[in-house]
C-alpha cells in the first residue's frame, strides 16, 4: 500500500510538471504571435503618412488611419475580430487589447531628431531616429493549471521609426 501511495504522489508530481511546461510553451507561442503581428503593425501603421505634408517635405502620420491601418493588420494576422477578440481557429484564446499607441513625428512642436523615448510604464528606452509609431499591445496569460498566484499579462511593444539619411 505504501509504494502505491508513493507512486501516486510521483505521478502526480510528474502531471503538474508536465502541465506547467505546456502552459509555460504556450505563453511562448503566443508571445512570438503577438510580436510577430505587432512589428507587422506599427510598420503598416508608419507608412500612413499625410501627403499634402509630405509634398512639403514633413514626414507626419497621420493618426486616425494610422491607428485604423494598426488595428486591421492585427485582426487580419491574429484572426481577431472587430473588437479584437479571437475569431474561431485563431491560435489566442483571449482579447488582445492595444494599451499604448502614440505617434512621434514631425508635428510635434519643438521635437528633433534623434529624441529619447522613454516610458517607465512598459518599459521602453530608445533613441528614435525619425517619425515613429510605438504601441504596446497584451493578452491574458494562457492556464492550464488554476494557481494563486495569477500571471502578468503577455505585453508586448514595438517600434517602427524612419531614419534619415545623413
Amino acid at each position: 500500500m505504501d509504494y502505491i501511495i508513493k507512486l501516486a504522489f510521483v505521478l502526480l508530481i510528474f502531471i503538474y510538471t508536465w502541465f506547467f511546461q505546456a502552459q509555460n510553451q504556450e505563453w511562448d507561442i503566443e508571445r512570438a504571435l503577438l510580436k510577430d503581428a505587432n512589428n507587422l503593425a506599427v510598420h503598416d501603421a508608419a507608412q500612413e503618412i499625410n501627403d499634402v505634408e509630405r509634398s512639403q517635405g514633413r514626414l507626419i502620420i497621420d493618426p486616425t488611419i494610422a491607428f485604423e491601418t494598426f488595428q486591421d493588420t492585427l485582426q487580419l494576422n491574429l484572426g481577431l475580430d472587430d473588437g479584437l477578440s479571437p475569431k474561431a481557429g485563431s491560435r489566442l484564446h483571449h482579447k488582445v487589447d492595444i494599451v499604448k499607441f502614440v505617434i512621434i513625428d514631425e508635428s510635434v512642436v519643438g521635437l528633433t531628431f534623434p529624441f529619447l523615448y522613454e516610458d517607465a510604464q512598459y518599459g521602453i528606452t530608445k533613441y528614435i531616429q525619425g517619425p515613429s509609431v510605438i504601441a504596446v499591445i497584451e493578452t491574458e496569460h494562457p492556464v492550464l493549471i488554476a494557481r494563486s498566484k495569477t500571471q502578468e499579462p503577455i505585453r508586448v511593444p514595438a517600434i517602427q521609426e524612419y531614419k534619415f539619411n545623413k
